[in-house]
C-alpha cells in the first residue's frame, strides 16, 4: 500500500496550529470507529472513522491518535494493535506500532493496550482537551475516566484540562476544502461510478428486477477497484422513483416506466454520488420527456450558480425557480412564479435540498450556514447538484404524469473560475440517455 504519510502529517500539523491559536496548547484525542458484530462470529465490513482517517490514513480498528502540544514542544502519537501472528493468520496483516510509526509518520507509537495507562500523563497540565464528543458512548466514558484520573492527582500538583473542545469543528473546516490528492481520489471514484451508471443503462430491459440492475452496478464498482458503496444503492423503477430513499430494489421493471438510479462507490475512502433517470424500454414517453427536460434545465441552472464567492444556498434557489416555472408550464402548479414560490405549492413535487458537501462521507463534514449566513463557496469545495421532480398519483395531477420520478445528480468541485464536473461523462441529455439505453 502506497501511503503519502506527509499529507496526513501536514493535516496533524495544521490541527496543532489551530489548537495553538485557540487555547495556546492542549491534547487532541481521535479514536477510530469500533468493529461492530453483525451476528454470531461475523462482523460488519469494517470502515474507519472519517475524522480519524483524515489525520492518520491508518486503516485498522482499535486505534487512537494523540496530538500533544506543550511548551516543551509537540508529540504526534499513534496507539494501535500489536503485531500478533496468531490473529494475523485468521484476520490478516497488522502493521503493529513500530511499522505504523514509520509508515504513517508519527513521532511515537504504542500498543492500544497501553492507552489507559499513558493518557492521564499526556493530559496532565494541558489547558484543553480536543476530542469528538458524543460520537461514541464508549469513547465518552473513556475520556471522562481520564479526566477523573488526572483530577484525582491534583495533590501531586498536576491539573486537568479546564476546557473540553469538540475537535470536529476545526477538522470540519479543514475537510471542507479538498487537497489535490483528495480530488484525485474523488475523480477516480466518480469515474468508476459513471461507468456503473452507463453499464446500468445499457443492461436494463423490461422484465428485469431492480436487483438485477443493482448487481450490474455492484459488478462495475468492484471491477473498478472500489471496495465499498458510498451509500446503499437506490434502484427505483416506476412509482418507486417517487420514494426519495427507496431501498427494497425488488420490483419487476415494465416497459414505459422510468428507472431512477442513485448510486455511487467509495474509492479509497472517498465518496461519489450520482443519480441518473432513464426509460426502461429505451425511449421516453412525451410526458416523461417533458418533466425530464424541466429537471435537466434546473440541474444546469444549479451548476451555473456554483462558483467561488457565491452563497452555498444560491444554487438551491436556482433549482426552485426553474422547477417551479416548469411545473407551471406543465399545468402542475397554478399561479405566477412568485406566487408558486411564495406559497410553496411546488413542494408537492420537489421537497429536498439541491445538494450537499461530498468527501470522505457522502454527506460530508462542513457547515452550510455560519452564524446565520450562508457559507460562501471557495475553490476546493466539493458538492452534489441534484434537483428532481416526484409526481405521485394525486387528485390535482393529470394521470399522464402519475408516478414520474426524476432526479439528475452530478458531483462538482468549485474551481477558481466556476466548477469542474467530476461526473460529466454520465449521459444526461435526452439524446445521450436514449443512445446509452440503445442495445
Amino acid at each position: 500500500m502506497n501511503h503519502d504519510h506527509h499529507g496526513y502529517r501536514r493535516r496533524r500539523d495544521a490541527l496543532l496550529a489551530r489548537m495553538q491559536v485557540q487555547t495556546g496548547g492542549g491534547i487532541a484525542l481521535l479514536p477510530t470507529a469500533p468493529e461492530l458484530p453483525r451476528n454470531r462470529d461475523s462482523l460488519f465490513p469494517y470502515r474507519h472513522d472519517s475524522y480519524f482517517y483524515y489525520v492518520s490514513g491508518f486503516p485498522e480498528p482499535e486505534a487512537v491518535v494523540a496530538l500533544v502540544l506543550s511548551p516543551g514542544g509537540e508529540r504526534q502519537i499513534l496507539f494501535c494493535r500489536d503485531k500478533n501472528e496468531e490473529r494475523e493468520i485468521w484476520d490478516g496483516f497488522r502493521y503493529g506500532p513500530e511499522a505504523a510509526k514509520e509508515i504513517f509518520g508519527f513521532d511515537e507509537a504504542y500498543p492500544i493496550g497501553e492507552l489507559d495507562a499513558k493518557l492521564p500523563e499526556l493530559a496532565s497540565d494541558q489547558p484543553a482537551l480536543y476530542t469528538p464528543l458524543g460520537l461514541l458512548p464508549e469513547w465518552d466514558r473513556r475520556v471522562t475516566a481520564v479526566l477523573n484520573e488526572v483530577r484525582s492527582r491534583a495533590r501531586t500538583g498536576v491539573s486537568a484540562p479546564e476546557e473540553i473542545v469538540d475537535v470536529r469543528q476545526a477538522l470540519d473546516a479543514m475537510r471542507l476544502i479538498k487537497e489535490p490528492d483528495e480530488l484525485a481520489l474523488m475523480r477516480r471514484a466518480a469515474q468508476i461510478s459513471v461507468a456503473a451508471h452507463v453499464r446500468a443503462m445499457r443492461a436494463t430491459r423490461p422484465g428485469w428486477h431492480e436487483y438485477q440492475v443493482e448487481a450490474e452496478l455492484a459488478h462495475e464498482f468492484l471491477r473498478g477497484g472500489s471496495q465499498a458503496l458510498a451509500y446503499p444503492s437506490i434502484v427505483a423503477g416506476g412509482p418507486n422513483a417517487c420514494v426519495l430513499h427507496y431501498r427494497e430494489n425488488n420490483r419487476e421493471l415494465q416497459d414505459g416506466e422510468l428507472l431512477l438510479i442513485d448510486a455511487g462507490c467509495e474509492y479509497r475512502s472517498y465518496a461519489s454520488d450520482i443519480t441518473r433517470t432513464f426509460p426502461v424500454g429505451g425511449k421516453f414517453t412525451a410526458p416523461q420527456k417533458a418533466v425530464y427536460e424541466v429537471v435537466l434545465a434546473a440541474q444546469l441552472a444549479c451548476i451555473e450558480a456554483v462558483a467561488p464567492g457565491r452563497d452555498f444556498h444560491d444554487y438551491h434557489k436556482a433549482a426552485e425557480r426553474v422547477l417551479a416555472q416548469g411545473f407551471i408550464d406543465l399545468a402542475l402548479c397554478r399561479g405566477t412564479l412568485d406566487e408558486v414560490l411564495e406559497t410553496g405549492s411546488y413542494k408537492q413535487f420537489y421537497m429536498h435540498r439541491a445538494g450537499h458537501w461530498l468527501g470522505l462521507d457522502v454527506h460530508d463534514a462542513g457547515l452550510y450556514q455560519v452564524r446565520g449566513a450562508s457559507q460562501k463557496l471557495v475553490p476546493g469545495m466539493v458538492l452534489t447538484v441534484e434537483p428532481g421532480a416526484y409526481i405521485r398519483r394525486a387528485d390535482n395531477v393529470p394521470e399522464e404524469f402519475w408516478n414520474i420520478g426524476i432526479r439528475i445528480e452530478d458531483d462538482v468541485v468549485v474551481t477558481a473560475s466556476g466548477v469542474e464536473n467530476l461526473t460529466a461523462a454520465a449521459p444526461k441529455t435526452v439524446a445521450q440517455v436514449e443512445a446509452a439505453c440503445a442495445r
